[in-house]
């Protein structure tokens, strides 16, 4: 399992990411009862990945994201903005 030090470095990458970017939250988690690493995108439904690294899981989500939009804009579906922020970011506004 990554160390913890690791999985802060990827989502303070992640934080300044959606800072700069204003792109779409990626929440990465430890799944115990999937024993791997799960992202996901909660402004795109059913936008996720896993991988056996925090890394690996976040490459796959960004694979899975691109598709998701590509998707939605070949069907005519509207594309949501991003708009999910956690807890964290509004308490530091």
């Amino acid at each position: 399992m990554e160390s913890i030090a690791s999985i802060r470095s990827i989502v303070s990458i992640l934080s300044i990411e959606a800072r700069e970017m204003k792109d779409y939250h990626i929440n990465i988690f430890y799944s115990e009862e999937d024993e791997c690493y799960v992202a996901d995108i909660p402004d795109l439904k059913f936008c996720s990945a896993f991988g056996d690294t925090p890394e690996e899981a976040l490459a796959e989500v960004l694979v899975a994201k691109e598709a998701w939009l590509e998707s939605a804009r070949k069907a005519g579906d509207e594309v949501p903005q991003p708009r999910y922020r956690p807890a964290i970011y509004q308490a530091s506004r």
